[in-house]
């Protein structure tokens, strides 16, 4: 069982801080080795076929991390998984930090050897994802839903901030003191973050279940399996367009360069996190009932998103301006698409029980990974057979999807600790 103590102790605000604190290094050192591998492989002569090569363990191993992961967490306490992602980052980053770099420049050796580092990276920012959204299940109180939804959200929303924080400075880094040590400069960020961590930490993040089945990393809880389900459609509507299809068009087809294409998305990344900070007052600002969000809310975000991809779309068939189509569309995508993130983020706390949350927040953010790299993958093939249109249709598709799944979510009721579950006797 998950001790509950935490949540009525003093330590809860001190205890939020300092895992927001560990995430904010971790997603800073992610989205700056990001752009590290990026701009420095491809300037050693890497061809792009290789460079994304790079990146690919790095996504599948984020699948395998949040299955596992949930099923970790509980068996051995979230403080073991946060600190073992911690660790394994200050191990991914020197690991890239010592390695020789006439041999980097060699693919055939350099390929496996970051292919391996980036694998751990991907582990390790799952791990403590997953580990810092379930401790606030943990260190919020029973039945304070507005308080789990504004810190979940400013959580989930500073993260995609730093992350784009962490595409700029990685670039800078590397033009100002080179790869390697800006590695290990990351490298003993993170160490720091470990170390501040373990001393700060109070009454733990939750005891561990021993008793914990690797078969219950699969959810019995009917809520948390639908929200998956569309969490994982969202996903994929972003990144089918978002994350090839994007930035080859800027580049080609707009003409942008290299860098103001970068900048352009690192700009959206960051705007996209204060949208969602801000997103508990937004939405609550726009019901009249001026409660936590439920199923309902989620489908209709989710139909509302579709529209922005469908007019993009249909004004690039026109023919309007694509500048104006493509960036201005894109602003306004990201904002309904960090409130639809915000509000899923919020739900699948709100639908577990504090004893679940780690194995069900892993499970639904294995749903969350697999859209991701469902995406990644028909981006690049939709754009190759049918542009950015083609890809722009298919995101259409993913949305109504994720919309009509959320239909079946918990409505007219705050969400339950234990919402309706398969079968008999609930989780």
């Amino acid at each position: 069982m998950m001790a509950t103590s935490p949540r009525s102790a003093p330590h809860q605000l001190r205890n939020y801080i300092v895992v927001t604190g560990a995430y904010w290094a971790d997603t800073l050192t992610d989205g700056a080795i990001r752009t590290l591998v990026l701009f420095y492989f491809y300037e050693l002569g890497y061809s792009a076929l290789q460079v994304a090569l790079l990146f690919l363990l790095y996504e599948i191993f984020g699948v395998i991390t949040n299955l596992v992961g949930g099923w970790l967490g509980a068996r051995f306490g979230l403080t073991a998984t946060l600190f073992g992602g911690l660790a394994t980052q200050v191990l991914a980053l020197g690991m890239l930090g010592i390695a020789d770099p006439i041999w980097l420049a060699i693919p055939a050796i350099g390929v496996p050897y970051v292919m391996v580092a980036q694998a751990l990276s991907g582990i390790a920012k799952d791990l403590t994802k997953m580990s810092s959204k379930s401790a606030l299940k943990v260190v919020v109180a029973d039945g304070a839903q507005s308080t789990l939804f504004r810190w979940v959200t400013l959580l989930t929303g500073s993260k995609n901030a730093l992350k784009g924080v962490g595409f700029f400075l990685g670039a800078l880094l590397l033009s100002v003191i080179g790869f390697r040590p800006t590695l290990v400069l990351f490298a003993g960020l993170v160490l720091i973050a470990l170390i501040t961590a373990a001393l700060l930490l109070r009454g733990g993040l939750g005891s561990s279940n021993k008793q914990a089945k690797f078969r219950e990393i699969f959810s019995r809880n009917q809520a948390v399996n639908l929200l998956a389900a569309a969490r994982l459609f969202l996903f994929a509507s972003r990144d089918v367009w978002f994350v090839v299809g994007l930035p080859v068009f800027l580049r080609s087809v707009l003409g942008w360069s290299f860098w103001q294409a970068g900048g352009f998305l690192a700009i959206w990344t960051i705007g996209y996190g204060f949208v969602q900070a801000a997103a508990p007052r937004v939405l609550r600002r726009n019901d009249a009932q001026n409660k936590e969000p439920d199923g309902r809310m989620a489908a209709w975000l989710a139909f509302g998103l579709a529209a922005f991809p469908t007019g993009i779309a249909l004004a690039l068939m026109a023919g309007v301006a694509p500048t104006i189509v493509v960036v201005g569309g894109l602003l306004a995508f990201g904002v309904m698409f960090a409130l639809n993130s915000a509000v899923h983020s919020y739900l699948i706390l709100a639908y577990t029980d504090g004893e679940k949350a780690a194995m069900n927040v892993g499970f639904y953010y294995t749903a969350n990974a697999l859209g991701r790299l469902a995406g990644t993958v028909l981006s690049g093939w939709l754009y190759t057979v049918a542009g950015l249109i083609g890809c722009l249709w298919v995101a259409v598709g993913c949305v109504l999807a994720a919309g009509i799944i959320s239909l079946a979510l918990p409505i007219n009721t705050a969400p339950r600790t234990r919402p309706i579950a398969f079968g008999k006797g609930g989780d």
